[in-house]
């Protein structure tokens, strides 16, 4: 028997061993039940700072579930947010497209999801002035929706998130610090979204970074999404491992 898997029996059969887990947590938003995933970790940073993790329009997936575990190990507590509800998720991209598209355009509501899952992220034992949400894609899309609906978090991290909103909005000050990581060759955002949000972040006063990377369509750091860049969403190895990286660093700056 080789010794790394003799060390790793030995290690699980000793009583005080264990792993952070990721666990189901039940919360509501009125009548609707939500179901998200709470995690702490079991050697916390100091000030307890805390990732709320918006998951991309599928819902809830191991994508993000595997970043909360991360970020775990790294000693943040973390949470992955339930938008759509426990019995309300979608079952193909045809009805995903449609209950993301209705959030998208009443904002409102995917702001007071994204507010009662940093309540159930304070509740796990995070510290409520050291918040971090990030989100991937319509995740993506909810992290600037925290910002923009002034929720009380220190940064706003977007990866490959649509961008656009509607015009007739009114731009309020943002305060929170912003990182939106974006594909280059993403055909989902348009340069019509993107010239609208960078004037929106400087009208707003906000602090802002977005950064670029090439090669990269949509859904870049998901790695069930293919390889096929002229689909407009695929995996791209190099932008995932570049955008985690500027990530922690946003992390250690703003937490």
């Amino acid at each position: 028997m080789k010794i790394r898997q003799l060390l790793f029996i030995v290690l699980i059969q000793m009583p005080f061993f264990s792993f952070a887990q990721l666990t189901p947590i039940e919360y509501k938003d009125n009548q609707q039940t939500l179901s998200g995933f709470g995690i702490k970790p079991k050697k916390e940073l100091s000030g307890k700072p805390a990732v709320l993790i918006l998951p991309a329009w599928m819902g809830i997936d191991d994508h993000a579930k595997e970043t909360a575990n991360k970020l775990a190990a790294l000693g943040y507590y973390a949470f992955v947010a339930d938008i759509y509800g426990k019995d309300n998720r979608p079952k193909n991209t045809s009805e995903a497209g449609q209950k993301a598209g209705y959030y998208k355009n009443n904002f409102a509501e995917y702001q007071n999801r994204i507010k009662l899952a940093l309540e159930e992220l304070i509740r796990l034992g995070a510290n409520p002035d050291k918040i971090v949400v990030m989100g991937y894609c319509f995740g993506g899309t909810g992290a600037i929706e925290a910002a923009r609906g002034n929720l009380n978090v220190k940064g706003i991290v977007s990866f490959h998130g649509g961008l656009g909103r509607d015009t007739s909005r009114q731009t309020g000050k943002i305060t929170q610090k912003v990182l939106v990581l974006h594909g280059a060759d993403d055909p989902f955002v348009s340069k019509t979204d993107i010239d609208n949000f960078q004037t929106e972040m400087r009208n707003s006063g906000a602090d802002w970074q977005m950064v670029y990377y090439a090669n990269a369509v949509h859904s870049f750091t998901d790695k069930d999404a293919g390889s096929d860049n002229s689909k407009g969403a695929a995996y791209n190895e190099l932008a995932d491992k570049r955008s985690w990286v500027a990530f922690l660093d946003f992390l250690k700056e703003v937490l």
